[in-house]
């Protein structure tokens, strides 16, 4: 009987929509929930394990004995079956996770599908009403200390505030329009930590902030999202809210150490941190600055944007080094391995070759126009 069971099961691996895992698309799952019915991966697996059996009942389906009702709910149910009734009413500015994105994500996506039914229930769904307030906690911008502070976001003000005190006016008022936030786990070192990012004063602002409740922190960031989307859909009732849905949010393509040199031939290299958010390339002293030391809007290739392997004559190669052209200037980085240095020139040359959109280059006048009163879109510092 258990090798009976064991074949059915591999073969109702092959039915549509379970071959990858009912919660993040990896491919070839080796668990399952017996009693939701479905097939997930090692990853999620875990997580359904964390929310107790009263929720979700998980076997592997090689190592495990399954019974003849366990093999029979996986014949009735299934995964494509089971996205029907569990993500019935998902929002479209929810985030659906896939299996390379940060476990606060995954986890919560999976909690709020099986343990709190926010997809059956839209009632639940707190972050889609246009307005949240709460305490957060908040690295300061000149210290690394994190101090509680008041956050209230209002969709129709298309405001994110927050208050050192409840009583005074607010530090800082942020366009939500404006607004790129991302899960920053690996930089901040806290899993359930988030980066605001926004434009002020014609340069590039970073926040940092996190809260111990992963629910709670995922809800910000999706009511960020559904906020914009809300906004988007008055501003362009005309487009599709598929395409919309694509300018909610962006994680970074990249970040991480490079060495740069200054504009002189004879400038040496230092090593900064570095960021690639859409088509700002900035560069930090530190990953957790409030403030980035220089930023680059990278243009299309037509424009005279281009990046090759190496540097030009007279530069010292530092072993994985590699040049970002400009119309202005041509800017010589150096990675730490050759597989970094890779997937740095794949991703800058990813954006060279797309075409700018009207929205990036109203970003790139108003970093220009705060800058410097010349034609030029380099903002990177001489430092």
């Amino acid at each position: 009987m258990a090798e009976r069971n064991e074949k059915i099961i591999m073969e109702l691996l092959k039915c549509p929509g379970n071959g990858v895992c009912a919660d993040c698309d990896y491919e070839n799952p080796e668990w399952a929930s017996y009693n939701i019915g479905i097939f997930i991966c090692t990853r999620c697996s875990g997580i359904h394990r964390s929310m107790g059996v009263h929720i979700s009942k998980v076997k592997h389906l090689k190592l495990d004995r399954w019974e003849d009702s366990q093999v029979q709910r996986m014949k009735e149910v299934g995964n494509m079956k089971a996205k029907l009734k569990y993500e019935e009413r998902v929002p479209p500015c929810y985030r659906r996770p896939k299996y390379n994105d940060p476990q606060v994500l995954i986890e919560q996506w999976i909690r709020a599908k099986y343990q709190r039914e926010e997809f059956s229930h839209p009632e639940k769904q707190t972050y889609t009403k246009g307005f949240m307030q709460g305490f957060l906690m908040k690295r300061g911008k000149e210290d690394s200390r994190y101090q509680p502070r008041k956050f209230i976001l209002s969709e129709a003000d298309d405001t994110l505030k927050y208050f050192i005190r409840e009583d005074r006016e607010p530090k800082a008022t942020l366009r939500i329009s404006e607004l790129n936030v991302v899960f920053a786990p690996e930089k901040i070192g806290i899993n359930t930590s988030l980066q605001f990012t926004f434009l002020k004063d014609g340069t590039t602002r970073h926040i940092y902030v996190y809260h111990e409740e992963p629910e709670i922190i995922n809800n910000w960031y999706m009511a960020i999202r559904c906020a914009k989307l809300h906004r988007l859909q008055v501003a362009y009732p005309s487009v599709p809210e598929y395409d919309l849905v694509n300018h909610l949010t962006q994680d970074f393509a990249k970040e991480g150490w490079l060495w740069k040199t200054g504009p002189r031939l004879s400038d040496g290299f230092k090593k900064r941190w570095f960021t690639l958010d859409n088509r700002k390339l900035m560069y930090h002293d530190d990953a957790l600055d409030a403030y980035p030391k220089g930023e680059l809007f990278i243009g299309y290739a037509l424009d005279g944007y281009s990046i090759r392997i190496g540097v030009s004559a007279g530069v010292k190669d530092m072993g994985f080094s590699f040049s970002l052209t400009t119309p202005d200037r041509i800017y010589h980085l150096s990675a730490q391995t050759e597989a970094d240095r890779d997937q740095w020139i794949e991703v800058i040359d990813n954006v060279i070759k797309r075409q700018t959109t009207p929205q990036e280059s109203a970003t790139s006048a108003r970093l220009v126009r705060k800058r410097a009163n010349t034609n030029s879109i380099s903002l990177f510092s001489p430092r």
